[in-house]
């Protein structure tokens, strides 16, 4: 299984096939590098190398008491991409993974990093505070901590049966593989890990790290997006990029790289070409 030792000692897995530029994906909270099935298989069959890691603390990554946290993420990917030596490499972020793009990418070495992408992503920030009076009550992500440590087994069923997905919106078309892949996945990470990301995701402000980051960047959000508000995340992280796109796509729910592969996938193959 393939893996590298960070510089703390934590073992950090990751998948890397094909050749080509890379295309490097971060997935979200409190998933794996499988998430990315249908972008990474994609993308491979149009030439590309692609590589995804398992957050520390998540998937087959080592279960972490400590270092979840948005800064060591980044130190992270920086001893990762350093021993893969990619160079002109796009970053695709998904939600927890999209924050992780953004403080990695402003602070990536010269060359690393050809372009970004961030699709239903935290930044600039969650949390809601008297500079982001649009976010969500910390009573929001207290009751997610509360859940986890409650029930997490049960809380990793609710998630992708409900909003994560939208299969609670009426007539939404319900996948139980969509839904049990979901909770395999969050199963297999580390409570402790999962419980402090949930700080991570939420309180963490990337603002300075998005009017850092000076590649294009592409931001893909679906306006009814029940975990990451539309609103207070898209349109001003948008503002805060020197070269920032915004790709809105209505009705689209958070997890819409895999309820909407079939559009999403060409549009990031489109971003990655131009």
């Amino acid at each position: 299984m393939p893996t590298i030792t960070t510089k703390d000692g934590t073992d950090i897995f990751y998948k890397d096939w094909g050749t080509g530029q890379p295309i490097v994906f971060h997935h979200g909270w409190p998933l794996s590098a499988d998430d990315w099935d249908a972008q990474m298989m994609f993308f491979l069959n149009n030439g590309y190398r692609v590589i995804a890691h398992d957050r520390r603390g998540h998937g087959r990554s080592t279960q972490t008491a400590t270092g979840n946290e948005m800064d060591t993420y980044a130190v992270d990917l920086i001893e990762l991409t350093d021993k893969l030596d990619l160079k002109d490499a796009v970053h695709i972020g998904h939600s927890t993974g999209g924050g992780e793009v953004a403080r990695y990418v402003a602070r990536a070495k010269k060359g690393r990093v050809a372009k970004a992408v961030l699709i239903g992503a935290v930044p600039p920030i969650m949390l809601k505070t008297e500079k982001n009076p649009g976010g969500l009550p910390l009573e929001v992500f207290d009751g997610f901590r509360a859940a986890l440590v409650a029930n997490r087994a049960q809380f990793y069923i609710d998630v992708p049966a409900g909003p994560f997905y939208g299969f609670n919106r009426p007539g939404a078309k319900i996948s139980q593989g969509v839904i049990d892949n979901w909770w395999r996945q969050g199963m297999i990470g580390g409570a402790k890990a999962h419980y402090d990301c949930i700080k991570a995701f939420s309180e963490t402000d990337f603002t300075e790290d998005l009017k850092a980051i000076d590649v294009p960047v592409l931001v893909m959000h679906g306006d009814d997006d029940q975990i990451v508000p539309y609103a207070d995340s898209a349109p001003l992280s948008v503002k805060l990029l020197k070269n920032g796109t915004l790709k809105t796509y209505p009705g689209f729910p958070h997890g819409m790289c895999t309820t909407h592969a079939d559009v999403i996938n060409p549009d990031l193959l489109a971003f990655v070409k131009g």
